[in-house]
């Protein structure tokens, strides 16, 4: 699938602009900001608790900004309702969690069809393409198994395919190898990066791990929900 830019393609991908977001009274984040251009890949890192998942929820327009601002895609998402903000999401975001968050009452290759059909592809264009993405990221399964039936490795490169497989503009993947063996967590960090990028996108990586961070262009360290420092990595 080709995705159709909804804005311009030097625009970045998304902006946070002094962000902060509370669990109660526990705050995450606090004045955070963080730019990612079109086609860069951005690592954050930190330790656990420093606010990295929820800036990344943030960016995704799952969680609402309850002070700052969030651009994605040049819109702004406050302005919008959970709806919208969904559609938006469904456009141009694709999502990588930690534990895969796959449905669990649909088989393999229509949990990687799922944003396709969301999006009113033909159901056998969407299951091709499905299938052909279960291909690409190394695994030997009939499409028909069940989430519960995966291993943690599995439902990671599953739920990689279903971020991919309608080419999104930004790539956002929390901890996205943790349950990979080194090589095989190579080989999709690469087809993520690679994938993305071939179609002028940009990725953001949340991980602990170094060798994760060391394949983005720079690197954003949080620290008690704040930016505590950038550097260039390329």
């Amino acid at each position: 699938m080709t995705r159709t830019p909804s804005s311009r393609p030097d625009e970045p991908a998304v902006v946070l602009s002094g962000v902060g977001y509370s669990y109660g009274r526990t705050p995450a984040l606090e004045d955070a900001s963080l730019t990612v251009a079109a086609g860069e890949v951005v690592a954050v890192t930190g330790p656990s608790g420093c606010g990295k998942s929820t800036l990344l929820m943030l960016a995704a327009g799952v969680l609402r900004a309850q002070a700052g601002r969030v651009q994605l895609a040049g819109q702004d998402l406050g302005s919008l309702g959970e709806a919208d903000r969904a559609r938006l999401r469904r456009r141009e975001v694709g999502l990588v969690l930690q534990y895969g968050q796959l449905v669990p009452d649909l088989g393999v290759v229509d949990n990687i069809a799922l944003p396709l059909l969301l999006e009113g592809r033909p159901p056998g264009d969407a299951r091709r393409a499905a299938t052909s993405w279960l291909e690409r990221v190394g695994l030997e399964l009939t499409g028909d198994e069940r989430p519960g039936e995966l291993s943690g490795g599995q439902a990671q490169q599953v739920a990689a395919a279903r971020a991919l497989v309608a080419s999104p503009r930004l790539l956002l993947a929390d901890e996205p190898t943790a349950s990979l063996d080194p090589r095989a967590g190579r080989e999709l960090l690469d087809l993520m990066v690679t994938t993305t990028r071939s179609s002028g996108g940009s990725v953001v990586l949340v991980s602990h791990d170094n060798t994760v961070a060391a394949r983005a262009d720079r690197e954003v360290r949080l620290r008690a929900g704040r930016v505590a420092h950038e550097v260039g990595l390329a």
